[in-house]
C-alpha cells in the first residue's frame, strides 16, 4: 500500500497545482485581459496546453486514486469524495491530506 500511497500523493500534487494555474492564472488571463495582448496570449496558452496536460494527467490520478482505494479499502462514497474533490482548486489539496491519513490509518490497523 505504500506505493499505492506514493504514487497518489505525487499524482495528486501535480494535479492540483496544474489545476490552480489554469484556473487562477491562466482562465483569468485569457478573459479578463485585452484581446491580442501578452498577458492574453499567455493565458490563451496556458488554457490551452496546461488544460490539455491536465486533462491527461488527470485520468492518472483517477486511476492511482482508484488504487489506493482498493488498496486501503476506503469506502465508496469516501472514494469518491476524493475524486471529487480532485476537481475543485485548493480542496484537492485537502483531498490529498484527508485520503492520505486514512489510509495510514488502515494501513496502521
Amino acid at each position: 500500500m505504500t506505493a499505492a500511497l506514493l504514487r497518489y500523493r505525487v499524482m495528486a500534487y501535480v494535479v492540483g497545482v496544474l489545476l490552480i494555474v489554469l484556473i487562477c492564472i491562466g482562465v483569468p488571463l485569457k478573459y479578463l485581459t485585452a484581446e491580442g495582448t501578452d498577458p492574453q496570449q499567455l493565458g490563451e496558452w496556458i488554457t490551452t496546453y496546461l488544460g490539455i496536460a491536465h486533462g491527461w494527467l488527470y485520468m492518472i490520478f483517477l486511476v492511482m486514486a482508484a488504487l489506493l482505494a482498493r488498496s486501503a479499502r476506503f469506502s465508496l462514497g469516501f472514494t469518491v469524495l476524493v475524486l471529487v474533490l480532485g476537481t475543485v482548486p485548493f480542496l484537492s489539496f485537502y483531498g490529498e491530506r484527508r485520503a492520505t491519513a486514512q489510509a495510514r490509518r488502515e494501513r496502521a490497523s
